[in-house]
């Protein structure tokens, strides 16, 4: 199944780097998109030769941007309508109203932490936008943002791929349970602080 996987990225590459363009972009918009699967799948395709890993770097990153962006300016014109439409469960405000706080009081550091975060980024993009964070401090994080979330995702498969040159499919795992740790580390972390904040001020 993943040599067919290969051969298709081969044969169509240049399609391939649009693919992880547009995912990148919609995965900040519409959490339900896979774009770190895509970007860490890629990573181990171009460790086999059939994609170029800075590309792949590239236009991930790429669409993370502009995705960042648009769901920034969304918030900044839509958000109160958009959080009472698509946040209304009682987790998604928590989500929210943390990413509110969080924003005012941590900007920047929260907008980087935030892209390793499924879902996360797409609340905390909105949630600047909404609060008019500043556009060009935005930017300036975002760029990092992105550029640290490609890196890590196309690197995460790429060093997979090669540790498993023969048996691809088991880099692409080993990247897969290594991503999910660091997601959840960082979620931990959130969690923790959070306890830690609860009880002071209890």
């Amino acid at each position: 199944m993943f040599h067919h996987f290969t051969q298709l990225v081969a044969d169509a590459s240049g399609w391939a780097y649009a693919i992880l363009f547009v995912l990148a972009l919609l995965d900040a918009i519409l959490p339900i998109v896979p774009s770190e699967t895509s970007v860490i799948t890629a990573g181990v395709v171009a460790s086999q030769g059939d994609l170029s890993l800075p590309l792949v770097i590239l236009f991930a990153a790429a669409g993370a941007f502009a995705g960042d962006n648009i769901a920034y300016w969304l918030g900044r014109r839509f958000g109160q309508r958009i959080t009472d439409r698509f946040f209304s469960s009682e987790k998604s405000r928590e989500r929210v109203a943390w990413a509110h706080g969080q924003v005012q009081e941590r900007g920047g550091e929260l907008i980087v932490i935030a892209r390793f975060i499924p879902a996360g980024r797409t609340v905390v993009t909105l949630s600047a936008g909404t609060l008019e964070y500043p556009y060009r401090k935005f930017v300036l994080f975002d760029v990092i943002a992105g550029a640290t979330w490609g890196a890590y995702a196309a690197l995460l498969g790429y060093f997979g791929g090669h540790a498993f040159e023969d048996q691809p499919w088991k880099g692409l795992l080993l990247a897969f349970a290594i991503a999910f740790a660091v997601t959840g580390t960082v979620e931990l972390v959130r969690w923790y602080r959070k306890r830690r904040r609860g009880q002071t001020t209890a």
